[in-house]
């Protein structure tokens, strides 16, 4: 019976682990009186969909007093290190 379980066992903990996988989105984001606009980078939680990356980052922005233009993107990870530049200090804030 534990030979039987032990294969559903490791796609269950597989699957976890893929679900858990780090997403990050890129985004523009605006504040008006005055004008500013700032490209960042954020880790959202849940889907890594451009839909979720807005209705996850859109109350966060608003919150400081900005509001969110657009997803960029999505990526996982791997994507971080040639974006840190771009973003400066909006990179990982909200």
């Amino acid at each position: 019976m534990m030979k039987q379980l032990l294969p559903l066992i490791l796609i269950g903990l597989l699957g976890a682990t893929a679900a858990q996988a780090d997403c990050f989105a890129d985004y523009k984001a605006k504040r008006d009186q005055p004008l500013r606009l700032h490209y960042g980078v954020a880790e959202v939680t849940g889907d890594c969909s451009a839909a979720n990356a807005a209705a996850t980052l859109a109350p966060r922005l608003q919150a400081d007093g900005w509001a969110l233009l657009t997803i960029v993107g999505v990526f996982d990870a791997n994507g971080l290190d040639s974006r840190k530049d771009s973003a400066g200090e909006y990179f990982l804030r909200y």
